[in-house]
């Protein structure tokens, strides 16, 4: 009996690293004020594996926010390239921390927080990650900023399919943020399109989907007329057919965020009816949940353990 069919009637499990221990240990050291745990993890990377280091970066960054451990670190090497990127992340974070506390950072403060990550362009040249941290950035600015088409065509450039990029990329285009859900939807269609089998943009429609209907949810209560069919229209059914062929079809092994994108597309799969497919999609998961997307449609736990345990396999 496999491990998920023994785990199956308990609690579903809930780590932000999915499962890379490296990175769970590197991110406690950075908590602690020690640096050398994140220098080493990003230092043993292969170079071609962008996701990866972008999901290590990015949570590295969240442990750092509100320490001074990588200030510390580039401090002591100014000229590593993996302490401007991490050093770069951070800074976004904490822009995004102060807007959170509504304590708006300013032009000056987002183009100083800028110009950080354009100093980890420099030093990191190859690398896509530095644009994505200036991709997010430019959430924050009043209006979106000019640069955006610009950071967006060199992080391209470096990996036409970063699967953080994109991510990034939509929430800047939501409703949210300086788009609209129609900006979002095309923009996640053309992803999807274009990305070669076996990849995980493939997912990226059921992504602005669910941001599309907390924007529903916000903006018109959840009575909105738009609310009854939105996971279950025809486009909605064509994009979930979609992502299974092309991506769980085309899938050759575990790329760094797929937990979170296999969750996505479980969510869609069971509001749209379709649960004999959602039954395999279950088992790849091995009982390992997100909060988003289940969260927009009721509390998290409960919807990932009725739906697991209503499609998964019989034991």
């Amino acid at each position: 009996m496999s491990a998920w069919l023994r785990r199956r009637s308990g609690a579903p499990v809930y780590d932000r690293t999915y499962g890379d221990r490296p990175l769970e240990e590197a991110c406690q050291d950075m908590v602690l004020g020690r640096w050398e745990g994140a220098r080493d993890l990003l230092a043993e990377q292969p170079g071609t594996d962008w996701d990866r280091r972008s999901h290590r970066v990015r949570l590295l960054a969240d442990a750092a926010a509100d320490r001074r451990t990588v200030d510390v670190w580039q401090a002591a090497d100014p000229t590593d390239p993996d302490a401007a990127v991490l050093r770069a992340e951070t800074e976004v974070m904490r822009a995004f921390a102060l807007a959170r506390d509504g304590a708006t950072p300013g032009r000056d403060g987002l183009d100083r927080v800028a110009r950080v990550c354009l100093t980890a362009c420099e030093l990191a040249p190859a690398d896509p990650h530095p644009y994505v941290s200036l991709v997010t950035l430019a959430r924050l600015y009043e209006g979106g900023d000019s640069n955006t088409g610009h950071w967006w065509r060199e992080l391209r450039a470096r990996d036409p399919f970063h699967r953080e990029g994109h991510h990034q990329a939509l929430r800047y285009l939501s409703a949210r943020w300086h788009g609209s859900p129609g900006e979002a939807y095309n923009f996640a269609w053309d992803a999807a399109v274009y990305a070669p089998p076996g990849c995980p943009l493939a997912v990226l429609p059921q992504v602005a989907r669910a941001e599309h209907y907390r924007h529903l949810q916000e903006t018109e209560g959840r009575g909105s007329i738009g609310l009854s069919t939105h996971w279950s229209g025809d486009r909605a059914r064509w994009d979930l057919r979609e992502a299974l062929g092309k991506w769980i079809g085309g899938r050759t092994g575990e790329s760094a965020q797929d937990v979170a994108d296999l969750n996505h597309l479980a969510h869609g799969l069971v509001h749209a009816g379709m649960e004999d497919a959602a039954g395999p999609v279950f088992a790849l998961l091995d009982n390992r949940a997100t909060i988003l997307p289940w969260a927009y449609s009721g509390d998290p736990e409960t919807l990932f353990r009725r739906w697991r345990d209503r499609v998964g396999p019989v034991t």
